[in-house]
């Protein structure tokens, strides 16, 4: 009885604070909490086209999103993944039945975008997306560069893209990159401006 009161208290928690329209995320597991080294989750490393229904809690979506492109130096805001010229250009949402999130890496937090279940924009034709938890889409903005935007934005995505790979398969996750989506629906949105483009998106969730 006292589980399921307090598994009650739990999912009222998390449907109050997904109403609002900031979150503060956990903290990351920076460290060696997940116990995978690289060259296995190198060796691990596959592409799933298939999601498990189960919870996928803050405390998972908080270190993903750090292993994405969240901030590892403080002092200098460096980031986990390479950039062309340091442009930092991209920006990761996070789609999911409750709406969609901008993910600001200064702050470690999410930023609401949409209140939409967008998933279905995202999955396009292929119904295995829509089955995930959490989608997360990379879009740049290519305001940070000079010249040859999509180019480098496709680059910095690509890196963003693995980071995510070898973070889900070190925290036994699975995921699938994806350039397919309705990108003119998403782009509206998501509130995007005209100079911020959609690149890639991540179907993430537990195996099935």
């Amino acid at each position: 009885m006292k589980k399921i009161f307090l598994l009650m208290m739990a999912v009222c928690l998390s449907t109050y604070t997904y109403a609002q329209d900031e979150v503060r995320l956990p903290s990351p597991q920076t460290s060696d909490d997940y116990s995978m080294p690289v060259m296995e989750a190198l060796k691990n490393r596959r592409s799933y086209r298939s999601f498990s229904t189960a919870h996928f809690s803050d405390a998972q979506l908080s270190t993903l999103l750090w292993a994405a492109c969240g901030i590892n130096d403080p002092v200098t805001k460096r980031i986990t993944a390479p950039s062309a010229i340091n442009a930092q250009d991209i920006i990761v949402f996070v789609c999911r039945a409750d709406g969609a999130w901008r993910y600001d890496p200064n702050e470690h937090k999410l930023v609401r975008t949409s209140r939409k279940d967008l998933r279905g924009l995202i999955a396009g034709r292929q119904e295995f997306a829509k089955e995930a938890p959490v989608c997360l889409v990379l879009a740049s903005d290519t305001t940070k560069f000079r010249h040859a935007a999509h180019d480098y934005a496709c680059m910095d995505a690509g890196y963003v893209s693995e980071n995510i790979y070898l973070a889900c398969t070190a925290m036994g996750l699975v995921t699938v990159a994806r350039a397919q989506m309705d990108k003119e629906a998403l782009h509206k949105e998501l509130g995007l401006k005209n100079t911020e483009e959609l690149i890639l998106n991540h179907p993430v969730g537990q195996p099935k």
